[in-house]
């Protein structure tokens, strides 16, 4: 854990900011100032259609969420990149069956080319301790 000194009103006060699951590029989560963010998830098998991708990705962030005490009640933010548009619905059938009622955060979707051909969907989220 790494602690900042941040400029508030009352003067500096200490932050703590804790990176899980880290290497050399990124961290898979990072934890700052009461919140949780979590880096793009994407599915573990590609040959998945976009249905498939995004219950890997929704599943791989609850466990994520679930390792440093949080969940997906907690989610202020998530932003999703699809490779193709049209595919839209299909992910979405799987995001509202996932999402808990009354809990749904701001979201934002864009289509974009991926890092990597086989991967459709990528999900990035930002949550609440």
């Amino acid at each position: 854990m790494q602690r900042y000194w941040t400029l508030s009103k009352g003067g500096y006060t200490a932050m703590n900011i804790q990176r899980l699951q880290t290497n050399a590029r990124m961290s898979q989560a990072v934890i700052a100032n009461g919140f949780i963010f979590l880096s793009g998830q994407v599915a573990s098998d590609t040959k998945a259609d976009v249905a498939g991708q995004t219950t890997q990705i929704l599943n791989k962030i609850d466990a994520l969420l679930e390792d440093v005490g949080s969940n997906k009640e907690h989610i202020v933010q998530a932003t999703i990149w699809l490779s193709d548009h049209r595919t839209f619905n299909e992910m979405n059938v799987i995001w509202d069956a996932w999402v808990p009622e009354g809990h749904a955060p701001a979201r934002i979707c864009v289509e974009s080319a991926l890092a990597f051909p086989p991967y459709t969907v990528e999900i990035a989220v930002i949550a609440a301790l």
